[in-house]
C-alpha cells in the first residue's frame, strides 16, 4: 500500500459549503482544512469503476468566495488499487527487488490520491516519497534530490507545470540510469538498461524534430523508464518521465515511432488536453498526426504517408469491423461515456480516425507547410487548457477564415458523430505500398510447386513497417492462407523468431485466422510473456473464437492473471467472458 497524506491547495471560486473529490477504495483516516479538523462523507457510486464521491464539508469560516483552502487528507491505498501494480522481485527482470508502477489514465488516479479525477482540472504537484534504501523512486516530475539512511530513502519531486490527475505517475524499483543527452535519459533494471539505451539512443533527435513542428519543449527533462513486460500500453506520456513497454526493444530501433508518439504528447495531451474522455481524439488524433510528422522529417515524406496508410488499413479497419462493429457507438470520434468506463471504450479509433481527419484537413487547406503553421497556433492558443471538439472547430474556422467555403464543404457532423469508417479517406501516397502489393501477389499466386522459388530478397529490402503491412494484407485476404504456405512464410522469413513484437502480432493473427494449429504454442507464449493490451487482446479474442484453442487460451489467462496488471486482467476477462476478480500481489 501507499500510506501518507495529500494536501490539496484550492480556492473557492464562489461561496461553497463542501469540496467534492473522487476516491476509489481509499482508507481515509482524517481530513483538515487550514489546520481545522472537518467532517467528510464517502458515497459509493452504483458503477463501481467510478469509485466513490468524497464530500469534504467546509467549516463556516472557510466558505466565502476567494478563500484559499489547504485541504489535508491522511489516507492509505487499498492493496487492490487499480492504478498500481505491485510486483514481487521474482516477477522482475533481475529478480533483485520488488517493483511498483502506476497507470492513472483514464480514471485511476482516484485509487491512489483523493483528487478531482478529470482531465478538465489541472494542477501542479510536489511529492515526498519514502521507500526502502536501495530502491529508486521516479515520478512524472523534476527530481529535487533525496536523503536517507540505512533503512529508508526519501525522494523529492516537483512538477511546476499544471497537469491533469491522469498524468500523476510513480515507479519504484531497482533502477539504473543512462544519459542520452543533456535533457534525455533512460531508466531500467540493470540487465535491461543498456539494451534500452541503445534502442532509444535517437530520442534527442526525435525531441528536436518535434520542437520544429510544435514549438519549444517546456517540461525541462524528457526521461524514460522501461517497465516490466506487464505494463499494459506501448507507452504512457507521463510528463518528464515517459513509461515504455520492453516490447519496443526489437534490437534494430524499428519500433521507436512510439517514442515519437509519446514525445508528441508533450504538446497534444499534456499541454493541450481533452476536457473529457469523450473527446479523447483531441489527445490521440493530434498526437498520431504529430508523431507521423516527426517520422516524416527523420525518415521521409513517403514514410509519413505510409505510416498513415498503415494506420488506416492495419488499425482503424480492424477496430471498426472486428473489435466493434460499423454501427457501434465507440466507433464515433465524439463518444457518449454516460455511465461508461473509459477503459472499456478504449481503442485505436480516436487515434486513427482523429489523425485521418487532420490529414484530410491538411490536404484540403493547402498542404503541409500551411497546416504546420496552423498546428503551432492551435497549440499556442490552447496551451495549459482543457478543451472539447467544438472549441477546436471554432478555432479552426477562425484561423482559416479565408477558407470558410472549404471548411463548410466538410461534413464535421458525420466526422464527429458518425459511426463506422470516416466519411472521407485522405489521399495517402502509395510509393511504399506498391512493394508490399507486389510481394503479396507473389505469395498469393504461388502454388506448392513454385513457392520454393521465392527468395527473401524482396522482404528483407523492406522497412519493418512494410513487412508488417505485408502480413496484414495476407491476414485480410479471403479465403485464409493455406497451411503449407504459412509454413513456407515462416521458414523463409523466420517469423516465429522475430524480436519485433508488432510483426509477431500480425504473423500470429494470420496463422490463427487460417486455423494453423502449429501456431497455438507460440501464440500462448506471446500473450503470456507480456501484458500489452494492443497485443494480448486481439490474440486472446482470436483464440477464444477457435474451438481448438479456446480452452487453452482460458487456462493460460486463469493461470497468469494474478501476475497481470489490473487493467489488462479486467479487459481480457471481458473478452473471454470470464468473471474477473482482483488478485492481490504485494511485497
Amino acid at each position: 500500500m501507499i500510506i501518507g497524506q495529500a494536501t490539496l491547495r484550492c480556492r473557492c471560486l464562489t461561496d461553497a459549503t463542501k469540496l467534492v473529490l473522487d476516491v476509489r477504495d481509499l482508507s481515509i483516516r482524517s481530513v483538515s482544512i487550514n489546520g481545522t479538523d472537518c467532517d467528510f462523507r464517502i458515497a459509493p457510486n452504483v458503477y463501481t469503476f467510478f469509485g466513490s464521491k468524497m464530500s469534504v464539508y467546509l467549516p463556516p469560516q472557510f466558505q466565502k468566495a476567494g478563500t484559499i483552502l489547504q485541504v489535508t487528507v491522511s489516507y492509505g491505498t487499498s492493496p487492490e488499487a487499480t492504478a498500481l501494480q505491485w510486483m514481487k522481485k521474482e516477477q522482475t527482470a533481475d529478480k533483485k527487488m520488488p517493483y511498483l508502477f502506476s497507470q492513472c489514465q483514464a480514471i485511476h488516479a482516484r485509487s491512489i490520491v483523493p483528487c478531482m479525477d478529470t482531465p478538465s482540472v489541472k494542477s501542479t504537484y510536489e511529492a515526498e516519497v519514502t521507500v526502502p534504501t536501495g530502491m529508486t523512486c521516479l515520478m512524472s516530475a523534476i527530481g529535487q534530490g533525496s536523503k536517507g539512511d540505512d533503512e529508508t530513502t526519501t525522494f523529492f519531486y516537483k512538477q511546476p507545470v499544471a497537469i491533469p490527475s491522469y498524468l500523476i505517475a510513480i515507479v519504484v524499483g531497482c533502477l539504473e540510469k543512462r544519459d542520452i543527452s543533456d535533457r534525455c535519459a533512460v531508466w531500467a533494471e540493470p540487465s535491461v538498461v543498456d539494451k534500452a539505451h541503445w534502442e532509444f539512443a535517437e530520442t534527442e533527435d526525435i525531441l528536436a524534430s518535434a520542437e520544429e513542428i510544435a514549438g519549444k519543449y517546456i517540461w525541462g527533462r524528457y526521461d524514460m523508464v522501461c517497465l516490466p513486460p506487464s505494463f499494459p500500453f506501448g507507452g504512457m506520456e507521463n510528463p518528464c518521465l515517459t513509461f515504455l513497454t520492453p516490447t519496443l526493444i526489437a534490437g534494430d530501433r524499428s519500433l521507436v515511432s512510439v517514442i515519437a508518439h509519446e514525445i508528441a504528447h508533450s504538446w497534444s495531451g499534456n499541454l493541450v488536453t481533452n476536457s473529457s474522455w469523450e473527446h479523447f481524439w483531441l489527445n490521440e488524433g493530434f498526437t498520431m498526426f504529430i508523431e507521423r510528422k516527426i517520422c516524416g522529417r527523420l525518415v521521409s515524406e513517403d514514410y509519413r504517408q505510409f505510416m498513415a496508410f498503415n494506420g488506416w488499413t492495419n488499425s482503424l479497419i480492424p477496430a471498426v469491423y472486428e473489435q466493434f462493429t460499423p454501427t457501434h457507438q465507440f466507433t464515433k470520434l465524439i463518444q457518449d461515456h454516460t455511465n461508461v468506463d473509459p477503459d472499456v471504450a478504449f481503442s485505436c479509433v480516436p487515434y486513427e480516425k482523429g489523425s485521418a481527419l487532420l490529414f484530410y484537413l491538411e490536404q484540403k487547406l493547402g498542404g503541409s507547410e500551411v497546416f504546420e503553421a496552423y498546428l503551432k497556433d492551435y497549440l499556442k492558443t490552447f496551451a495549459h487548457q482543457a478543451i472539447d471538439s467544438w472549441q477546436w472547430k471554432d478555432h479552426l474556422y477562425k484561423y482559416f477564415a479565408d477558407q470558410k467555403e472549404v471548411l463548410d464543404s466538410i461534413n464535421f457532423d458525420i466526422w464527429f458523430n458518425g459511426v463506422g469508417m470516416p466519411p472521407e479517406k485522405p489521399n495517402y501516397g502509395q510509393s511504399m505500398v506498391e512493394a508490399c502489393e507486389v510481394l503479396l501477389k507473389k505469395w498469393l499466386d504461388a502454388d506448392e510447386h513454385t513457392v520454393g522459388d521465392l527468395t527473401g530478397d524482396d522482404y528483407y529490402a523492406m522497412q519493418p513497417l512494410q513487412q508488417i503491412e505485408l502480413l496484414s494484407q495476407l491476414w485480410q485476404h479471403n479465403p485464409p492462407i493455406e497451411h503449407w504456405k504459412l509454413d513456407a512464410l515462416n521458414k523463409l522469413y523466420k517469423l516465429n523468431e522475430s524480436q519485433n513484437s508488432e510483426l509477431l502480432l500480425n504473423w500470429l493473427r494470420l496463422c490463427i485466422k487460417s486455423k494453423w494449429e502449429a501456431c497455438i504454442p507460440k501464440a500462448l507464449d506471446f500473450v503470456n510473456s507480456q501484458g500489452r493490451l494492443k497485443f494480448c487482446r486481439p490474440i486472446y479474442r482470436d483464440l477464444a473464437q477457435w474451438p481448438v484453442a479456446n480452452k487453452k487460451a482460458r487456462d493460460v489467462y486463469l493461470k497468469g492473471r494474478s501476475q497481470m496488471h489490473p487493467i489488462t486482467a479486467e479487459m481480457i476477462a471481458k473478452d473471454l467472458h470470464i468473471r474477473h476478480s482482483t488478485h492481490t500481489v504485494c511485497f
